[in-house]
């Protein structure tokens, strides 16, 4: 397996499992990942949420674990990258407000790398123009953002993922198994027992 360089879009109050997790398991499998933000430099750090899904109309909100970014935004250059991934939370509300980030995620989309999106990441790729004709799943309250974009909405069950092409999204951290085992194999990543 050639290990991939990934870039990570991230931001404060991006949801934890969906920082913490992917970031973790894919530097495990022998991965390297740039978790970078904004207006924040390598070794700062970010703010998490965790959102947790407790029988109310919508997740309920809690402090996570500070999350120390480990590349510098503004030297950030896309091209030298193979996939993208994009964690939810309330990071991507604030960051699909920023033109470079919206300009690296059409770079990613035109260029067919690998893309993973979860929970509200999904607000990214709208903001971008880059699921016009396509289907993504998202956090559920995400769908008409999904669909106002001109793509698909996906409806799954909040444990699964869906492929489309390069593309790789899930409803929220529930579905972690099955949304890293497929980006995994859209990444050409081969993991033997």
């Amino acid at each position: 397996m050639a290990a991939k360089r990934i870039l990570m879009l991230t931001g404060d109050f991006t949801e934890d499992y969906e920082t913490m997790v992917p970031f973790q398991a894919l530097l495990m499998v022998g991965h390297t990942v740039h978790a970078a933000c904004p207006g924040k430099k390598a070794g700062e750090q970010v703010r998490t949420a965790v959102h947790d899904f407790e029988g109310d109309q919508t997740y309920s909100e809690k402090p996570g674990h500070n999350f120390t970014l480990n590349a510098t935004f503004d030297d950030i250059d896309p091209a030298a990258y193979d996939a993208l991934v994009i964690p939810g939370g309330r990071a991507p509300e604030y960051l699909r407000l920023n033109p470079a980030v919206i300009a690296a995620v059409r770079h990613f989309a035109k260029a067919g790398k690998p893309i993973a999106a979860i929970c509200h990441g999904a607000q990214l790729l709208a903001a971008a123009g880059v699921i016009t004709g396509r289907s993504c799943s998202a956090y559920p309250a995400c769908g008409p953002e999904v669909t106002a974009a001109g793509g698909k909405f996906a409806d799954i069950s909040v444990d699964q993922a869906h492929v489309d092409g390069n593309l790789v999204t899930a409803p929220a951290w529930p579905a972690h198994p099955d949304w890293l085992a497929k980006f995994l194999k859209v990444l050409g990543t081969r993991i033997e027992a």
